[in-house]
């Protein structure tokens, strides 16, 4: 049984980290979220959508800055923590009570844990439903083509691949163009350019139809069955209605699609098994062609086409476990997939029925299926990276405060900084890597972790010698720690140069 001083420490060290953790996360969050306003807010404001519109935008963005954030707080919280304990000699009063580094060490490591827990369910549950709901949204959005959206200067697509309007001076207020020029390619047997020396834009009821009102122009037009004729006709007033253009704000009411990053790491899961399976058959597909090109060739009896047995992968437990929570908390709705994937949770046995192809065909296909399921297995290891980092960030910060207990700020801000950039940098280089199939899944999104764990447990090492708290250990120490060596090899070289 732990002694209850033992205990009371742990509770003091774990309350030591809850408001630092907190603010990061606050602070860091917010930050984001303020760049990403800034960068977006222009683009929504324009296209006159509702307030609640553009709030509901960015509302649906927190799940993913905070996914980002989260592993950053732990870091901080820890790095804050315990330079401040060490500062205050307070990690060697610890030590000097006999209380190791390890048993200080474990209450960080425990609340790291649960926020991992905590990231992981919020990465896995929350996050693709935001991420789902966010990009249908953002699809709405961009099919809504009000007059604030057209750019002065520049070729606007009005109606995809017919309809081209290009205006010196657009004013939204009262809809008027100045300089137009539309190139109007409706007809694929005629060629229409109307041009105009100004205009006016006004919407049907419905907001479905565009009107144009041009003023003092002129159209050119040549048809493809008589291309030697050009007609050229100068105008007062030209009204054009060009139909099919919303300028309503329409949401989706049931978008089934789903990419990689909106799907829980149950239903990648699935399409990983999918994928293997077609490069099961792809594979049997080759070897039979090449087998029965052979028999061919010798003149021999062609075999029976092959019969693949697929079996579905069992459920993780993970997947076991979230099916009966869905199972006691909606039975219904559980019950009606059960009853939809009823043809494909059996065993079938599947008559390969193929034609012959050249190798640089199943080839390709080869590569397609692996890519296919490289895609969803790096979504997959990402997601459990990311809430494991939060554990290796503890390793890492709390041998790092300790050993330069002076650093203050500059030490929370200077190490975070150089930690996230390494980190979120190599993320994204794995992840590219991964799905090029340049790199295993795996080590593509674990690397990081595992290079800042390399580099955590020597320092956790050097911290448990007795007498290793420094009293010293400033920002100039830890400078001196990390880039000394450049320091070192160019006096080095001088000497040698210097040398009689």
């Amino acid at each position: 049984m732990a002694r209850p001083t033992v205990r009371i420490l742990s509770r003091y060290i774990l309350r030591q980290h809850i408001p630092p953790l907190l603010y990061a996360l606050a602070a860091l969050t917010f930050a984001m979220l303020v760049n990403q306003v800034a960068k977006q807010f222009g683009n929504f404001v324009g296209k006159g959508l509702p307030w609640g519109i553009i709030f509901e935008v960015f509302a649906l963005s927190i799940p993913f800055i905070v996914a980002m954030t989260l592993p950053m707080a732990v870091l901080v919280a820890v790095l804050y923590t315990f330079s401040h304990l060490s500062a205050d000699n307070e990690v060697t009063a610890m030590k000097a009570s006999g209380v190791s580094v390890g048993r200080i060490l474990a209450p960080v490591l425990g609340g790291a844990k649960l926020i991992g827990l905590i990231a992981f369910l919020w990465n896995d549950q929350i996050l693709p439903r935001s991420n789902h709901t966010l990009r249908t949204l953002l699809v709405d959005i961009q099919r809504k083509k009000p007059t604030f959206q057209l750019k002065e200067q520049v070729i606007n697509e009005v109606v995809a691949g017919q309809f081209f309007l290009r205006a010196a001076r657009i004013d939204p207020g009262s809809n008027t163009l100045n300089d137009v020029t539309i190139y109007d390619l409706e007809d694929p047997d005629r060629r229409r350019i109307i041009m105009a020396d100004s205009g006016r834009m006004a919407y049907s009821s419905g907001g479905t139809d565009l009107y144009l009102t041009l003023r003092d122009g002129e159209m050119h037009e040549i048809k493809r069955t008589d291309p030697e004729h050009f007609n050229r006709t100068f105008y007062q007033t030209n009204r054009i209605k060009v139909a099919g253009v919303s300028n309503t704000f329409e949401p989706t009411k049931n978008d089934e699609y789903r990419g990689d990053r909106e799907m829980t790491i149950c239903a990648m899961q699935d399409v990983v098994a999918l994928a293997e399976q077609d490069l099961q058959r792809v594979r049997v597909e080759a070897r039979t062609a090449v087998s029965a090109e052979l028999r061919r060739t010798a003149k021999l009896i062609q075999l029976p086409r092959p019969t693949i047995d697929t079996i579905p992968r069992p459920p993780s437990r993970y997947c076991a476990f979230l099916g009966a929570i869905q199972r006691v908390f909606a039975p219904r709705a559980v019950q009606a997939a059960e009853v939809t994937q009823a043809g494909q949770s059996g065993r079938t046995v599947t008559s390969l029925a193929y034609t012959a192809q050249t190798p640089s065909a199943y080839s390709q296909r080869l590569r397609a299926a692996r890519s296919r399921a490289a895609i969803y297995e790096v979504e997959i290891q990402k997601k459990l990276a990311i809430s494991t980092a939060c554990v290796i960030f503890a390793l890492l910060g709390m041998p790092l405060a300790i050993r330069y207990p002076r650093g203050g700020v500059g030490l929370v801000i200077g190490t975070s900084l150089a930690v996230f950039s390494v980190y979120y940098v190599g993320l994204i280089g794995g992840e590219e890597l991964g799905d090029r199939l340049i790199v295993p899944p795996f080590f593509a999104m674990w690397t990081p972790n595992l290079i800042f764990l390399i580099v955590a447990i020597p320092l956790l090492l050097s911290i448990r010698r007795a007498g290793s708290t420094a009293h010293g250990g400033d920002w100039d120490e830890l400078k001196e720690t990390l880039f000394g060596w450049v320091t070192r090899i160019r006096n080095a070289k001088f000497g040698m140069r210097n040398r009689p």
